[in-house]
C-alpha cells in the first residue's frame, strides 16, 4: 500500500488560541500514529495569525516528544529564512532525541512576507544560495563531517533525511540532480504538478540514500458523511485561501454552507484553480478522488492535509481518510525510510 501522511499548519480556528491549535496538533499526530500514517509534518510560517508553527523545529519537538513510532518532521523548513549550520543543530538534536523518526522538508520561498523576511534577518539573496545551502545542511548530517572545522554537535552521523519541496520545475530539477526524494506542493499550487513528476523522474541522479525516485503527491482532504458535509467542512480553507490572497490573513474561519455568498467570482476562481487537487465528500468519494489522483499521477506516496476549523471534524476527515486508502492503493515498494 502507497505510505500514506499527514501535513499539518497547526491552524488557530476563529474563537481559539496558539495553545489551543498546538494541543490539537499533538491530538491529530496521535491519533495519526494509531491511524497507520506514516509521518506527521508541520509547516513553517512567520506573522500568521492562523498558523502556530512559525517555531517549526519546537513544534516538532512538541509532536514527537508525544508520539511513539510516527515519523515526525518538517514540511517544510523555509531555507533561506536559515543559516544550514543551526538548522543542521536543531535537526540533529532532533534526531538524536528520537532516533529514526526524524523528517526534514526544505524549500526555497520565505514562507512569508517581505517586512517578516528582514524581521527574519535575512533576505532574498539567499534564495539564490539555496542549492548551495543544501548541500551544506545535508553534509553536517554525514558521518565524514566529525573532522570537518565546522560541526553540528548533535547532527554529526544522524543522517537525518532531507527532502527537497517545491511547487515548480526549480524544485523538481534540484532533487533530482541531488538524489534526494522530492514533495511537491500540489495541495494549493497545482499548475505545474504533471510538469514537475515527470522532470524529476527523467532526470533522477541515484544517491547514496536513494537509489530510486520518490515523489509524494500532497492533496487536501476534506471527508465528512455526505458530500455536502465535506464541501461544508471544506469551506474554511475556501475562506482562509482567499483572505490570504487578498491580503486580508486572519485566524481560520467558520465554515458556512455558501462561501460564495462571501467571495467574489474572482476569487472563487483563484480559490477553485489552487485548491483543485482535493478529495472532498463521503467516504467513497474520498476514495474515488484518492484513487483517481493516484492513477493520473503514478506517486510514491500522498502527504493529506485539510484545515477544518473544528478539531472533532478533522479528526473524524483524516479518519475516513485513512480508510479510504486500505482497499485501494498498492503501488508503491517498500521504503528505506
Amino acid at each position: 500500500m502507497i505510505p500514506f501522511s499527514i501535513l499539518d499548519l497547526a491552524p488557530i480556528p476563529e474563537g481559539a488560541t496558539a495553545a489551543d491549535a498546538l494541543r490539537n496538533s499533538l491530538d491529530l499526530a496521535r491519533k495519526a500514529e494509531a491511524l497507520g500514517y506514516r509521518r506527521f509534518w508541520i509547516a513553517e510560517h512567520h506573522n500568521m495569525t492562523g498558523i502556530a508553527s512559525a517555531a517549526t523545529a519546537v513544534v516538532i519537538g512538541h509532536v514527537a516528544g508525544g508520539t511513539r513510532t510516527i515519523r515526525v518532521g518538517a514540511g517544510g523548513i523555509m531555507l533561506p529564512n536559515h543559516a544550514p549550520l543551526m538548522v543542521a543543530e536543531a535537526f540533529g538534536t532532533l534526531a538524536t532525541l528520537y532516533p529514526g523518526r526524524i523528517d526534514l522538508g526544505i524549500g526555497r520561498a520565505p514562507g512569508t512576507d517581505m517586512a517578516t523576511t528582514r524581521a527574519l534577518r535575512r533576505g532574498l539573496a539567499g534564495a539564490d544560495d539555496f542549492p548551495a545551502d543544501v548541500a551544506e545542511l545535508i553534509a553536517y548530517f554525514q558521518p565524514e563531517a566529525l573532522n570537518a572545522r565546522v560541526r553540528a554537535v548533535p547532527g554529526v552521523g544522524t543522517g537525518v533525511p532531507v527532502w527537497i519541496l517545491g511547487s515548480s520545475l526549480y524544485g523538481a530539477q534540484l532533487a533530482a540532480h541531488l538524489g534526494l526524494p522530492y514533495a511537491f506542493a500540489s495541495h494549493f499550487a497545482p499548475a505545474a504538478l504533471d510538469a514537475a513528476a515527470a522532470t524529476y523522474r527523467a532526470r533522477f541522479q541515484p544517491s547514496r540514500d536513494w537509489p530510486r525516485p520518490h515523489f509524494m503527491l500532497a492533496v487536501n482532504v476534506f471527508a465528512g458523511r455526505s458530500d455536502a458535509e465535506g464541501a461544508y467542512l471544506m469551506s474554511s480553507m475556501r475562506l482562509a485561501f482567499a483572505n490570504l490572497r487578498t491580503g486580508r490573513p486572519g485566524p481560520l474561519p467558520r465554515p458556512v454552507e455558501d462561501p460564495g455568498a462571501v467571495v467574489d467570482a474572482g476569487a472563487r476562481a483563484m480559490v477553485d484553480e489552487a485548491l483543485a487537487v482535493s478529495a472532498v465528500g463521503s467516504p467513497a468519494s474520498v476514495r474515488a478522488a484518492l484513487r483517481a489522483l493516484i492513477e493520473r499521477h503514478q506517486p510514491d506516496e500522498l502527504i493529506l492535509t485539510g484545515q477544518i476549523h473544528d478539531h472533532g471534524a478533522r479528526l473524524r476527515s483524516f479518519e475516513i481518510a485513512a480508510e479510504a486508502m486500505e482497499p485501494a492503493m498498492s503501488r508503491a515498494e517498500p521504503m528505506r525510510i
